[in-house]
Parts: C-alpha cells; sequence; structure tokens
C-alpha cells in the first residue's frame, strides 16, 4: 500500500454557522448529506459539527487532488462513523468512481475542534499501481 495523496483544512466555525443562519436548509442540503445532517442537528453545538465536516471534505478533495467539483462534490464526500464512533469517510457517487479508477483503497480521516476552529486531515492510500 502507498500513499495516493494527503490533504488538510481549517474552517472558522462562525462562517459555517453564519451560512447556516443566513441561508438554512438551502446551504445545508448542498453540502451535507441526510446522514450527516442528522448526526451534526443532534448535537448540541451543530455548527461545529458541520464545520469539522465542510473541513473534512475539503481535505479528502484535496487528498484525492480533485478539488470539490465533478470528480468529487459535496454530497459525494460523506463523513460518518464507525462501530466505535471514529470518523470515517464514505465515498459516494462520482468520488467513489474517481477512487476505484485510480485505485484507492480506503481514505483515513482526522477531525478536531475547538470554540471557533473545526479542522481536520485526509490520506487517500492506494493498494497497488501507479499514481497518474
Amino acid at each position: 500500500m502507498r500513499i495516493f495523496g494527503i490533504g488538510i483544512d481549517v474552517v472558522e466555525v462562525g462562517r459555517i454557522a453564519s451560512a447556516i443562519e443566513r441561508h438554512g436548509d438551502s446551504f445545508l442540503g448542498k453540502l451535507f448529506t441526510a446522514s450527516e445532517r442528522a448526526y451534526c442537528d443532534g448535537q448540541k453545538k451543530s455548527a461545529l459539527h458541520y464545520a469539522a465536516r465542510f473541513a473534512a471534505k475539503e481535505a479528502v478533495s484535496k487528498a484525492l487532488g480533485t478539488g470539490i467539483g465533478g470528480q468529487a462534490g459535496w454530497l459525494d464526500l460523506e463523513v460518518a462513523r464507525d462501530p466505535a464512533g471514529a470518523p470515517k469517510l464514505v465515498l459516494l457517487g462520482a468520488a467513489a468512481e474517481f477512487a476505484k479508477r485510480h485505485g484507492i483503497t480506503e481514505i483515513q480521516i482526522s477531525l478536531t475542534h475547538a470554540r471557533d476552529y473545526a479542522a481536520a486531515n485526509a490520506i487517500a492510500i492506494v493498494d497497488g499501481g501507479a499514481h497518474p
């Protein structure tokens, strides 16, 4: 196994909270899956959790080398939780197809947040093959 790419992102929680306040469901529906929304909305400080997921999606898009767009849209990248509660990344749609084409077998993520900032990093792992 080898690393295909790595990514990191930091987000101001206030920026996400303001966007949620101004645009509500329109903003949330474009960036977060129903599962992500259910999880974040169930948390005491939902904006903090939305910000961490926003950062994770940006970090993953950097690890893939695609940016957010046609090959990995906001709703193609879902932050879920494994049975132990740790964050895990689920690739959907175009991002899953991109990963398959490039031999990416796993994406590891780590999230963190404090009062004002949320951050995430991501590592895309290839099981054999060459980086394009």
